[in-house]
């Protein structure tokens, strides 16, 4: 690590110490030539290769700008999703592979999402697991339904078809 001050080749770790996110080590590093003290940072670099063939570093905006696509008009706040895209890092970097294919980061997005909002997973759901029809559609919602049955909650995203505008209360006419 060159000195950021006279530019010496070397320096001496002082300290090091773990980020709070625990993704990165911060170091205290001193100068033997200068004797005057620098800090860095490191993090261990992650990779996604695109169906392109393109290799890219791991970019949370990018997990981030995609699910947004898919929480367009949902009740989605912006700290929602940053969690979320932290949560997606996590589990990619869990995988100990430094490279990870695209495909696989659009994966991770699936679970956390689906916790988040159950309307944005299936927005989402239909692109990375390449829904070809309705009938693929109304699995996924079945799946969902089954899952709230068990469990025994109710969900405000994803529930029973609103009732028909027959059954519907109709408002008292005013006369």
């Amino acid at each position: 690590m060159h000195c950021p001050f006279c530019q010496f080749a070397d320096s001496r770790v002082v300290d090091s110490r773990t980020s709070d996110d625990g993704q990165s080590i911060r170091r205290r590093r001193q100068c033997p030539r200068c004797g005057r003290r620098f800090s860095t940072s490191e993090t261990a670099s992650l990779t996604v290769l695109k169906r392109s063939g393109v290799a890219e570093p791991f970019s949370r905006d990018k997990v981030i700008a995609g699910v947004r696509k898919a929480c367009q008009g949902r009740p989605v706040t912006a700290d929602q999703l940053a969690r979320l895209a932290q949560q997606v890092e996590e589990s990619v970097r869990t995988a100990g592979r430094a490279e990870v294919d695209a495909h696989d980061v659009g994966v991770a997005v699936l679970a956390p999402l689906r916790e988040l909002d159950e309307v944005a997973y299936l927005r989402y759901a239909s692109v990375y697991q390449a829904f070809d029809s309705l009938e693929d559609f109304e699995a996924a919602i079945a799946l969902l339904r089954a899952e709230h049955q068990v469990s025994g909650t109710v969900s405000g995203t994803v529930s029973e078809a609103p009732a028909p505008a027959a059954e519907r209360e109709q408002p008292a006419a005013r006369g």
